[in-house]
């Protein structure tokens, strides 16, 4: 069979496989100086300086390969969106490639086996904050869009191009969020390829189908005036910290299934399955431990609501005292699945929290944050094309899975364009620890998404 252009299809696969494998070195440097910028768009830690020398290079890596009209665009939080176009021929879609130049904070220097910031191979896999959440993926887009080029030659892309490389992803300080209702036009496009998920395990090319929403608050008990010797009034003075934990425990059962009063907890997954095992060597779970939940592990992590105690205000073990606590603190984090409206969410939890606390202790709930769920349509001809050109990359079939992350711009972007099919994929595999010291990506997994890629983009023109 043959393409418009009269380019048979397998000799293009095997023409853009070649050409992907030759710029794996190139691919190498790139990734070695972007990990090498502290990008971290937190201006208390970091200078900002470093984020827009990041996004500089990224606008001019892009242009480099033909997208026009790059730019560096101020978003309503103060970070930069880099823009950049490459037009659509006659008839053609336009395709956005989204990612995100930022990253996170080391969080514990002394926990890293290599330097932070300095690209390290190390066992085949390549380490360094941002290898692989996001700047991976940044890689992997310019080395499909090299690949194409090359083998096309002077006949362009074959469809139209919006590169969109958002600055401040990380911190959730939501400037792309507030840029895009503002700039529809700017970044009209039929299909938006979300570039910051990843493959089920490496060599498993895998769509992301579903994100968890979130629902952030901090749950405060009062109970005393002020600290009381544990001595002369324990045993009937009522204890804060106390009282916190016997609330905190009715949020999960004897099974560790969240249990909050309303909400559903029964759901089912039925996309690909995580094998208990593997996601306990993935989460470095301790020999003996047992996994939480009466449901599978794929049910527990995308299909089912989630509570997480993020933090407790309490006194530290070492300068404790023998006193009775007035006041505690916690601040929960509940992710929901997808058909669970998080305000709706929010209502349950506040009064499982009321009903529950113990002793008529004073509580308040202070809300920090909410955000929907997401989940992506199944069908249509991007979904299709893609599924083929990730097939023929990786030589299997495609896979589904969900996120236990949220990611609202991609509610966004489907309120903003609705019409358009919404795809998540990229190179962040549980192997590599984003967000975590040892941060690392599989090269393998540059190569073979960008194969997709670039076989994505010549087939969806077909």
């Amino acid at each position: 069979m043959a393409d418009a252009a009269g380019v048979d299809d397998d000799a293009r696969t095997a023409a853009l496989r070649a050409a992907v494998h030759a710029l794996m070195p190139r691919a190498k440097a790139d990734l070695t100086e972007l990990v090498s910028y502290e990008s971290v768009a937190d201006p208390r830690q970091f200078p900002v300086a470093e984020c827009r020398r990041t996004a500089q290079w990224v606008a001019d890596a892009f242009a480099a390969e033909g997208l026009t009209d790059a730019g560096l665009h101020a978003t309503p939080d103060g970070t930069d969106t880099v823009v950049a176009r490459y037009r659509a021929p006659a008839g053609q879609p336009t395709v956005m490639l989204y990612c995100h130049y930022d990253v996170q904070p080391p969080l514990d220097d002394a926990a890293w086996h290599t330097p932070v910031w300095q690209l390290t191979e190390q066992d085949g896999r390549w380490y360094g904050r941002g290898a692989a959440d996001c700047k991976g993926n940044i890689v992997m887009q310019l080395t499909a869009l090299r690949a194409l080029r090359e083998v096309l030659g002077d006949k362009g892309f074959p469809v139209g191009l919006t590169l969109v490389a958002e600055g401040s992803e990380e911190q959730g300080t939501g400037g792309l969020e507030q840029f895009v209702p503002q700039h529809v036009e700017l970044l009209r496009t039929d299909t938006i390829l979300i570039c910051d998920t990843g493959n089920f395990a490496v060599g498993v090319p895998t769509f992301t189908e579903t994100l968890r929403g979130n629902v952030n608050v901090v749950v405060t008990i009062e109970t005393l005036g002020s600290s009381m010797h544990s001595g002369m009034f324990g045993g009937a003075a009522p204890d804060a910290l106390a009282a916190l934990i016997h609330l905190l425990a009715t949020l999960r059962d004897e099974h560790g299934n969240t249990t909050i009063d309303g909400l559903a907890n029964n759901q089912v997954w039925d996309g690909v399955q995580y094998p208990a095992e593997q996601f306990s060597a993935d989460a470095t779970v301790l020999p003996g431990v047992e996994l939480l939940g009466s449901g599978s592990v794929a049910d527990m992590l995308w299909a089912r609501p989630a509570i997480t105690v993020l933090g407790i205000d309490a006194p530290k073990v070492i300068g404790s005292s023998a006193a009775i606590q007035p006041r505690a603190a916690a601040r929960l984090n509940l992710r929901i699945p997808p058909g669970t409206d998080p305000q709706q969410a929010l209502k349950l939890l506040t009064a499982h929290l009321e009903t529950h606390t113990p002793w008529h202790a004073r509580m308040t709930v202070e809300t920090e944050a909410v955000g929907a769920p997401f989940k992506s349509a199944a069908g249509g001809p991007a979904r299709a094309a893609m599924e083929s050109a990730l097939a023929a990359a990786y030589g299997r079939p495609t896979t589904t899975e969900g996120q236990g992350g949220a990611i609202p711009l991609c509610n966004v972007f489907a309120e903003t364009y609705p019409q358009a099919e919404i795809l998540l994929m990229g190179v962040e595999e549980p192997q590599c620890l984003i967000h975590a010291p040892n941060e690392s990506v599989d090269p393998t997994e540059i190569e073979h998404m960008a194969l997709g890629l670039a076989l994505f983009l010549a087939s969806f023109a077909d």
